[in-house]
Parts: structure tokens; sequence; C-alpha cells
């Protein structure tokens, strides 16, 4: 080994250096001190409320309205009305014309959106600034273009709108999951009643305010907010369709709930996902995918790369430059644009994590967390990293949706593929290597939906996205992603 190899292999790592903070203006976002819900194009005033926070500092944001079974049914309504009376019958490049200027207005509005999705949400202003609102608006932009394509889309076939479609997202990504599932649905000609999480609805309550600069005809969109109970009451109401992103334990019982009615149906559940590296894979380049496919956004990604399977010739180089990749993330205020790892979303997600990493050191794994100051409120959770895991510990098969990653090993392909499918879920997976061949035979045989090469969380509006097994069925993005949204004659 040269000199210059060994001073590379022991570069220390700089310490002691101070970031200024650099937060970002809480001023541009006005928040309401109470919000009712949005139908048919007014705001009702609802008969019971709770109250939303922040999750890094755990201060009051505003009363939200917690929907009854009864003011659902007046959204399903409105939205029945608004499909009825004209919005189906409407030609496509008209409702294009719509879908255009909420993309529009949502990057005329991205820094507000932005600073709202990170202080409601607990997320890095980076990330909502960088990634949630512009593709947000990616898939505004995308879906406004088929819109008066569909047969074109679909050739000869005569697709036709499916009505009202109920639609339930989770608190992970509020704005986006909102545009992957609305985008699509008016595009094809549908009305929509949807129900943002019950940690996060101010996105979804502000974009209420992107409708009507849009002067989007009242009733085509309408959003009820609460807990569980509401998004029961709209899977049990006279919708045409129910799409829901969330825990695969939450989507069994809506299949179980609509099994019979003929209420179309898509689900898009939870992962874990396998970040394959193989010995002839970039590594600096690989720990960079491993921190971004596990780390972004907290770990709060249902195609997390929560295991890393590292080929045994370069496990202790990847872990130890892994551990040293981890020393440099920043932990902190979400507003800061130095933040690499937000708050956690929740007090009952943060009891999650914890009881599952917990977990992890009774059953053996080995556990490195880095040097850390946590702030004094709110949710935390220090990056985490598990060696010595086996296929048959908890942080190995149960999805943790937090900053926890398990790290295994393989010898050979076969292997990887065996302890890569050995899970009840199938949403994502990564590869890492430069042999394109290898790719492709891997590729193959992962049985998991969205499967990356030498990356990882990569999203484009045209690329459709879903699962296998335990993560759901069904796909969004792409023109994938239009068809469940049509009936075809």
């Amino acid at each position: 080994m040269t000199e210059l190899e060994r001073k590379q292999d022991h570069a220390p790592i700089p310490v002691g250096w101070e970031y200024e903070t650099a937060p970002e203006s809480r001023d541009i976002v006005t928040l309401r001190e109470r919000y009712g819900h949005f139908v048919g194009g007014e705001w009702l005033e609802p008969k019971e409320a709770y109250t939303t926070i922040s999750p890094a500092t755990e201060e009051p944001l505003a009363e939200v309205g917690q929907a009854t079974e009864e003011e659902v049914q007046l959204a399903v309504q409105a939205a029945r009305d608004a499909f009825e009376n004209g919005w189906s019958a409407l030609a496509g490049a008209e409702r294009a014309k719509y879908l255009y200027r909420i993309a529009r207005i949502l990057q005329e509005r991205a820094r507000e959106f932005a600073v709202l999705e990170s202080l409601n949400g607990g997320k890095p202003i980076r990330e909502s600034r960088d990634v949630d609102v512009p593709l947000s608006a990616a898939h505004f932009f995308y879906y406004a273009g088929w819109a008066d394509k569909l047969e074109y889309a679909f050739p000869n076939r005569k697709p036709k709108p499916l009505g009202v479609a109920g639609q339930i997202i989770p608190w992970n990504f509020p704005l986006l999951m909102l545009a992957w599932k609305v985008a699509p649905a008016l595009a094809a000609g549908n009305t929509v009643v949807l129900k943002p999480a019950e940690t996060t609805p101010l996105s979804a309550l502000l974009f209420c305010d992107v409708l009507r600069q849009a002067e989007l005809p009242a009733g085509v969109v309408n959003i009820v907010t609460g807990d569980g109970r509401a998004g029961a009451a709209l899977v049990k109401s006279d919708v045409d369709k129910i799409a829901f992103t969330g825990s695969t334990e939450v989507g069994k019982a809506i299949k179980r709930e609509l099994a019979g009615t003929g209420t179309k149906l898509t689900l898009e559940l939870g992962g874990k996902a396998a970040n394959v590296i193989f010995d002839d894979a970039a590594l600096d380049q690989a720990v960079e995918g491993i921190v971004n496919g596990i780390y972004f956004n907290q770990g709060h990604v249902c195609c997390a790369g929560s295991r890393l399977l590292v080929q045994e010739s370069i496990y202790e180089a990847t872990v130890d430059k892994l551990k040293r990749r981890l020393q440099t993330l920043r932990v902190g205020d979400p507003l800061d644009k130095n933040t690499d790892v937000g708050a956690i979303n929740s007090q009952a997600q943060l009891e999650k994590i914890q009881e599952l990493v917990a977990s992890g050191e009774e059953e053996g794994a080995e556990i490195y967390q880095p040097p850390c100051r946590l702030p004094e409120k709110g949710y935390w959770f220090v990056p985490t990293v598990f060696t010595n895991v086996a296929q048959s510990y908890r942080i190995a098969q149960e999805e943790i949706f937090g900053p926890v990653l398990s790290v295994l090993t393989f010898r050979t392909p076969d292997e990887a593929v065996e302890k890569a499918n050995n899970t009840p879920y199938g949403l994502s997976a990564g590869v890492w290597t430069e042999k394109g061949s290898r790719i492709l035979a891997m590729a193959q045989r992962l049985r998991a939906g969205v499967i990356w090469a030498n990356t990882y969380n990569r999203f484009d509006p045209a690329s459709p996205f879903g699962g296998y097994k335990e993560s759901g069925f069904g796909r969004e993005g792409g023109l994938h992603g239009l068809a469940p949204y049509l009936d075809f004659e």
C-alpha cells in the first residue's frame, strides 16, 4: 500500500466545525387559528376539532376539523354533484387548463408550501424545497398533458371517468401524495374527496387556496380532515374508487371493507427495501446512496432502503465509511437549511421507533449511533446503524419507518436475491454494481415494484410506482397511474 493510500484510508474527519444557522423565515406562511373542511368550494365549520402541532417544537399551529360521518357524506355529495353537473362532460383540453394552472400556482407559491411542509411535518427545508414541492408541480404538469389524450393513451378502448374518488394520504409527504392522487383523478375526469393525514393536514388545507386561485369549479376537489375515523367514513361512503397510501394493516382493513362492493381500489402500503451493494460498486457513491436511501425524510419513506445487503469482501470498508459519513449528518431544526435529518413526525411514531430499536439490541444486533446533540423539545431520533443482524430479527423484518438501518451480508448474487426477497413486502430495492448485465439480472429476480440501479429515491412523474405482496397493488405515476381512475367500454 502506498503512502498516499494509507493517508486516504485514515483521513481524519474534520471536528469542531460549527455551522452557522441558516433558518428559513416562517413569515411567508400565514396560518388561520381554525380550519374547517373544504366542501363544495366553501369552508364548512366543523362540529369537532383537534390541534395540529409542529413536531420539532411541539408548539400548536392551528385547530383543524375532525370530520364526522355526516360531514364526509356532505363532501361526497358535493363531489357527486360536481361530477354529474359538468366536470365529467368537460373537454379534456379544458380540464388540462385547470391542471396547468394548479401546477403554475404551486411553482409560484413554492417557498410558502416548502416552509409549511417542514413546519407541520418536521422534514428538512432542503428536502421540501428541492424535492417535495417541485415534484408535486411536475405531477400536475405531467397529467395536464394527458388530460386531452386519453384515447391515445389507451388505444382501441373507450376510456371514461369512474365518478367520485375517495383518497386517503399519509403524513410523510403531504403535498406530494396529494399531487400523486389528485392530478390523475382530475385528468381522467373524476371528482375527488381527499383526507390528509391527521398530523399533517396544513399542506392540503393551503392547497384549497390554490384551487380557489385556479378557479377550479366548486365541488371538484373536496378536502376533509381528521383521524382514522374520517378515513373509515370515507371508505364506507358512496364513492366509486378508493386510493389509499399508508400502513399495510390499514390497507388490509380497507380491502376487507370493500370486498364485493364493486368499488375500485388501489393500495400503496409499507416496505422493507433491500439496498444491495456488490464488491465492484463505486463505494463512496454507494455510501451516499445508502444515506439518501434511509435517512432522507428521517426514514419516513415507504420505499426507504432500510436493509443494507453488502457483499462480504467489502463489508468492513462499507460499514467504516458509512459510520464516518453518519458523523457528518446534522440533526436539528427542520427550517434550518443546513439540517440533514429533521424531527420525527409524532410522539407515537417516535415510540414505535424506540421500541423496535430496543428489540434489535435485545436480540443481539450491534448498534451504532454517532455523537449527536438533540434539541430539548420536539420528537427526535439519532441516525442509527445496526450490524450483526440476522434475517429473523424484527429490525430486519418489520417496517420501522425511521432513521434506522440494518446491515446484513451476502456472498453470491443468489444469496443476495434470496435475502432481499425474504420479506412480506415488495415495494422497492436498490442495486449497486458497475456491471449492467448484473443490474438487469438482479432486476428480473428481485420481487419489488421499483428497482433503482446505482442510485436511490429517484422519482419522476412519468415513471410508475407501486409494489407487490403486502406493499399493495396498483401503480401511481405514468400512464399506469391514470388507468385506475378510468373505466373502459
